[in-house]
């Protein structure tokens, strides 16, 4: 039976009318979580976003359609008061919707001539600053129509496509384009932007592309070769017996507990040998993550150079996007704080935790789950058990060691 995921990436509860499912109950997702509907097999039916009781966007899906295929589609048709994004999970090409569309509206709102806006009265409401909060019915205002054309054509359903008769409009019936073949669905919803992340946005930094093009290459360090370095920045060392690439990532943005995940831009790349070591200096300003190569699951090293609070470093280890080794983060200040671990929770684990990587390698899967698969409470209970909440974080929450380094300089360690 296929599942929907549905995110909540914004600060506020978010409810949801449902057709089709839940015995056509509404939900309420709360803030930065997710929600789970079970479907039957080839049945359909609608999410749709409220916002004050007024109906706005809406996703559609028909599991297991036409050639054993889903349909999937976005629709603005009936209002939008926030952005909201489909896909298959596990498959971004099958995307629908315009993450980014209020913003996009509000743009062209505020382009608009003054007769334009005479024209929409009624149609698009504001708030106290002139900011617009939602749109009613595309359906019922062919003028409100062309407005939204004008930012949202070919992103979304914007008119009622083809029905009784009627062709519709072509970019709107390209919209119901089939996925490929039956799969869960991934619903996402945001003030900001719907882009489906592969963590919980309360993790700050924590998502990687299955391939990325590697920006800096640097020889490493061996360890009769001590490197003296001053400044912020990394000190990385590859305990492990082979060669491996590691990447950084930072943040795309910032903001209270939520961060902007990089997909596809690491700020470098620092290949080691084994039992290497190498400084890799950082602007005071990164806010991100290290890791092994590319590929999710993975170990991931979150940490920060300069907090806004106290201008330290801070950092920990995270298994909640999987585990692909041991790691350590420590701090350089004297203070010798240390977070993560050393051991090795891979070779000894239950079958039922783990997964086969892209690469082939066998890892502790992901214990919050993204658009590859499910959270799998196995690599959780196996993790809980072998290194504990206080070493690294395995399902969110708090407990988790905060490692401190007062010179914005921290020392990480692949095992």
């Amino acid at each position: 039976m296929p599942k929907i995921f549905i995110t909540n990436k914004s600060n506020h509860p978010q409810v949801f009318e449902v057709h089709g499912w839940n015995h056509n109950l509404n939900i309420t997702v709360h803030p930065h979580a997710t929600s789970t509907l079970s479907a039957p097999d080839k049945s359909s039916g609608a999410i749709i976003a409220l916002h004050d009781g007024h109906e706005g966007e809406q996703a559609e899906i028909t599991f297991n359609g036409f050639g054993g295929n889903d349909f999937i589609d976005l629709s603005n048709i009936v209002g939008a008061g926030g952005n909201l994004t489909i896909q298959q999970q596990g498959d971004p090409s099958t995307r629908k919707g315009d993450p980014l569309f209020m913003q996009h509206l509000r743009n062209a709102w505020a382009k608009a001539p003054q007769h334009v806006k005479d024209d929409l009265k009624g149609s698009v409401f504001t708030d106290g600053h002139g900011k617009v909060i939602r749109i009613g019915p595309i359906k019922e205002h062919p003028k409100l129509e062309s407005f939204v054309r004008s930012f949202a054509d070919g992103k979304t359903y914007v008119g009622v496509g083809a029905w009784n008769g009627s062709p519709g409009n072509k970019n709107d019936n390209n919209q119901s384009s089939a996925a490929h073949g039956t799969k869960n669905s991934v619903i996402t919803y945001s003030d900001e932007d719907a882009t489906p992340d592969a963590h919980p946005p309360h993790m700050a930094q924590r998502l990687a592309l299955n391939q990325v093009k590697m920006v800096e290459h640097v020889a490493a360090t061996k360890p009769h070769q001590p490197e003296q370095h001053t400044g912020p920045g990394i000190d990385l060392s590859n305990k492990s017996g082979k060669d491996c690439n590691y990447f950084f990532y930072d943040n795309y943005w910032n903001g209270n507990g939520t961060a902007g995940a990089n997909f596809d831009h690491p700020l470098k790349s620092v290949h080691l040998a084994a039992h290497a070591s190498h400084f890799v200096p950082l602007p005071a300003s990164f806010k991100g993550r290290v890791q092994r190569g590319t590929l999710i699951p993975a170990t991931w090293v979150e940490f920060q150079l300069s907090a806004s609070n106290d201008h330290a470093a801070h950092g920990d280890i995270s298994l909640e996007q999987g585990c692909d080794g041991a790691a350590t983060i420590a701090s350089t200040d004297g203070s010798h704080h240390v977070g993560g671990f050393e051991k090795d929770i891979l070779t000894h684990a239950p079958e039922n935790a783990t997964v086969k990587r892209q690469d082939g390698r066998r890892v502790l899967a992901s214990t919050m789950g993204n658009w590859l698969a499910g959270p799998n409470e196995h690599a959780a209970a196996w993790e809980e058990k072998e290194v504990g909440q206080k070493k690294a974080y395995i399902k969110g929450g708090t407990g988790t060691d905060d490692v401190m380094s007062k010179n914005q300089r921290m020392a990480v360690t692949f095992f």
